[in-house]
């Protein structure tokens, strides 16, 4: 009777050790079932950051035309503001394009510290072309190059050594920066700052009321006399050299 119950005792111990090895291969068998999870199904990585633009709804569902390429200008902040969009407007001449497209393509030339400017404006703040163009010209108004005026046509004068064809083109060229019409002035500025000569002589004899009649009068006097000849050799400013033009000064605001 004896020998029966230690028989069962061993036996029960025996069935205990067999459980508890049982359980811990169920809990090895979980661990690596679990890791294999995480293995075969990675987590959801979180969606990318979202951007904000001034731009509002109807802009930014405005699709650009394949056949459309970007102006090839570019503006950093430091530029004239008011040639920059005058050369934007010169090539969308050529493609034409909506109101919308017009402000995608605009933002497209803006670069450095003129597009961290405009993406610091208000979210859905920009409806129209005309107001995204005022607020660029009113950001960087500072940096606006001075319009000349109609007097500085008097400090053009003919250079030593400068033809009267040369002087003649340079004086024109200024006149059109000017945008002055009055006639008798440009005439009187261009006798005041050729250089004395036969050229000068003729036109104090019989003074010309326009300034195409100068032109004219002076490509007669260059076929009859030659070019050579209409060289300033008189007393008369000396040609500057060429001269690097100065970045205007950098403007970043706060939008308001």
């Amino acid at each position: 009777m004896a020998v029966s119950k230690a028989k069962q005792e061993r036996m029960q111990a025996d069935l205990a050790v067999s459980q508890a090895r049982n359980d811990e291969l169920h809990r090895a068998n979980e661990e690596l079932r679990c890791g294999w999870r995480d293995v075969d199904e990675p987590e959801t990585a979180s969606p990318p950051r979202e951007f904000t633009t001034p731009f509002s709804q109807a802009i930014l569902e405005t699709a650009i035309p394949n056949t459309f390429t970007g102006p090839r200008v570019t503006f950093t902040g430091m530029e004239d503001p008011e040639a920059h969009p005058i050369a934007f407007h010169t090539q969308m001449m050529l493609v034409g394009g909506s109101d919308a497209v017009r402000c995608k393509l605009f933002m497209s030339t803006l670069d450095g510290m003129a597009m961290d400017w405009f993406i610091s404006l208000p979210e859905g703040h920009i409806t129209s072309f005309a107001q995204l163009s005022r607020l660029f010209r009113e950001q960087y108004l500072a940096n606006r190059v001075p319009a000349p005026v109609s007097y500085n046509l008097f400090d053009v004068k003919q250079y030593q050594g400068e033809t009267l064809k040369e002087y003649i083109s340079r004086f024109g060229a200024q006149v059109v920066k000017v945008g002055t019409t009055d006639e008798p002035m440009i005439v009187y500025a261009f006798r005041n700052g050729v250089c004395p000569g036969s050229f000068s002589k003729s036109l104090n004899r019989s003074r010309p009321k326009t300034f195409a009649e100068v032109r004219r009068r002076a490509v007669e006097h260059i076929a009859s006399k030659g070019e050579a000849y209409e060289k300033c050799t008189t007393s008369a400013p000396a040609r500057p050299r060429a001269q690097i033009r100065t970045q205007p000064a950098r403007v970043h605001e706060a939008a308001t």
